[in-house]
């Protein structure tokens, strides 16, 4: 079964939850073959790869083939074990109790222990981005039994059971991590996991070599011999690699607008379902510590000049679900439905501007701003805000950045205004909301967290319940409560969720058997021989 762009929004939208179709190969049904070599094309180059302190895409992406977590999880976000062979949530939600795989080891030998659990979950909490968030409750882990980690809740946590993946909490080395700060990124030869895959190879600018882990706990997967990841920032060129079989598949790799040549493709397929470990969120996201971007009414104003549906239609090719809100419409049942975005009127825009007391200067212009975008986004995004700005006449500076130096600029120089970010609402919005908005992340160098330096008490209080409410309409109600106040507020200006296919060769199989995606470990991956 597929689906075309408008049926896929018809029923995103309609059933307000996240897609999972697995069909026309998708799931599990021929008998894997060992052995082979998997080229993933991959973009933006990383600047680390694992997800310990950070959420961004590369250490999630690659390391999770490196690191596994204590779970992994079906297209329903039900857990299956990983690491963890069994758990159990106490009635009251405070103890969790995770027995661990007696044959898993780390790939320099070592087993992994209870100790390591709890190191990094604690790491997790003390630096990643949306750990912060979701293992905030987590007092005391026991360690005692080195193959059993009971975790100790000051209050329950309804998100943490669906954030045990390795792509989100990868369990590391705990005597290899401590000997470095958390802020800090390991040393190649520090990226120890106990993953299918064992890191051989980072050549920045070409690419890394994973080889299959020998020792695995699961044998006798992985079937892969090696994964290469090609580092290929340029869209054309991974296309290109693609239709020559220099690559095999690749997360969002060809431009948007050569989608449907690629689906007609007979060697080659689009899976364009959503996976709940993405549920990618576009967002214009607005420094207020800029003079004139606190102003609410030069934000509302920039709210208005920006024609949602022609940027969908322009930038992402129709290929995107329009997102007025802080939780998608993929988040059915915390998603706030009666919030729509503001009118497109470039008028009233250039009227609020007056009213602020930014009127047209000579030639035509108010006041300056900064115009970027996170790299993993179409570059466009910010030649499409820019033209809009200028419209209403603001006078805006486009500035383009490698993914590392942009990183840099917004979460610890903040030498920006506005950035189109890509933030994942992910699994649950205590994971991949509250960050955005939370005034306790705001940290600097934290990254992909509370850009905005947004602070409302009031968003704090229904974001933190709803962080530990165990009753799902008692925790929506406080949610959509939240979006109301911060569709108010405007810290940032919500676009829409884009759909960011896989395409790969037809002789990958079970790339993607849950909710992780193509960011799963890969250890059931196969691939088929040739006809």
């Amino acid at each position: 079964m597929s689906l075309s762009r408008r049926q896929f929004h018809k029923i995103a939208l309609a059933a307000g939850a996240f897609v999972s179709l697995p069909g026309g190969g998708f799931a599990a049904a021929e008998e894997p073959v060992s052995g082979g070599t998997l080229k993933i094309v991959y973009f933006p180059e990383p600047t680390q790869l694992v997800a310990i302190n950070t959420s961004a895409g590369g250490p999630q992406f690659i390391g999770s083939k490196i690191f596994d977590g204590l779970l992994s999880y079906d297209y329903d976000l039900n857990p299956k074990p990983n690491l963890a062979r069994e758990w159990s949530i106490s009635a009251d939600g405070l103890e969790y109790v995770f027995h661990l795989q007696p044959k898993a080891k780390f790939h320099d030998g070592k087993p992994v222990t209870s100790a390591d659990v709890a190191f990094s979950i604690l790491r997790l909490k003390e630096a990643h981005p949306r750990g912060r968030a979701i293992f905030s409750q987590v007092e005391a882990i026991d360690t005692s039994d080195p193959l059993v980690a009971k975790l100790k809740l000051a209050k329950p946590s309804p998100a943490l059971i669906t954030a045990l993946a390795g792509s989100e909490s990868p369990i590391v080395p705990k005597r290899v991590f401590e000997t470095f700060k958390p802020v800090d990124n390991p040393k190649t030869e520090q990226i120890i996991g106990s993953g299918p895959f064992v890191l051989k190879e980072w050549v920045p600018g070409s690419h890394i070599l994973l080889e299959r882990n020998p020792d695995y706990w699961d044998a006798p997967r992985p079937y892969l011999e090696r994964v290469i990841v090609r580092l290929i920032n340029d869209a054309g060129a991974r296309a290109a690699a693609l239709e020559t079989g220099e690559g095999d598949i690749g997360p969002n790799p060809v431009p948007l607008a050569d989608l449907e040549r690629f689906k007609a493709s007979s060697t080659l397929r689009v899976d364009d379902r959503i996976y709940a470990y993405a549920g990618q969120q576009n967002q214009l996201v607005i420094n207020l510590e800029n003079s004139y971007l606190k102003e609410l009414k030069v934000r509302q104003a920039i709210a208005h000049a920006i024609d949602v549906p022609a940027l969908i239609n322009i930038v992402l090719f129709g290929y995107a679900i329009p997102s007025p809100t802080a939780i998608s419409p993929g988040l059915a049942k915390f998603h706030n439905p009666d919030i729509g975005f503001a009118k497109f009127d470039t008028a009233l825009a250039e009227k609020l501007l007056d009213e602020a007391g930014f009127p047209r200067k000579e030639g035509g212009k108010r006041f300056k701003l900064r115009v970027t975008t996170n790299p993993f986004n179409p570059q466009t995004y910010s030649d499409f805000i820019a033209r809009a700005l200028i419209k209403v006449g603001i006078d805006a500076e486009i500035e383009k950045f490698d993914f590392g130096t942009y990183v840099k600029i917004v979460y610890t120089d903040r030498a920006w205004d506005l950035s189109v970010e890509s933030l994942s609402n992910t699994f649950d919005p205590t994971a991949g909301v509250q960050r955005v908005y939370w005034s306790k992340n705001f940290k600097i160098g934290l990254p992909f967290s509370n850009a905005s330096h947004y602070e409302n008490p009031e968003v704090d209080r229904l974001l933190e319940a709803a962080s530990v409410e165990p009753d799902v309409e008692k925790r929506a109600q406080l949610f959509k409560d939240f979006q109301v106040i911060v569709a108010k507020d405007l810290p940032v200006i919500n676009l829409a969720s884009p759909i960011q296919p896989v395409v790969g060769s037809a002789r990958v199989k079970d790339y993607a058997l849950g909710a992780e995606g193509l960011s799963s470990n890969l250890a059931r991956a196969w691939l088929a021989e040739t006809s």
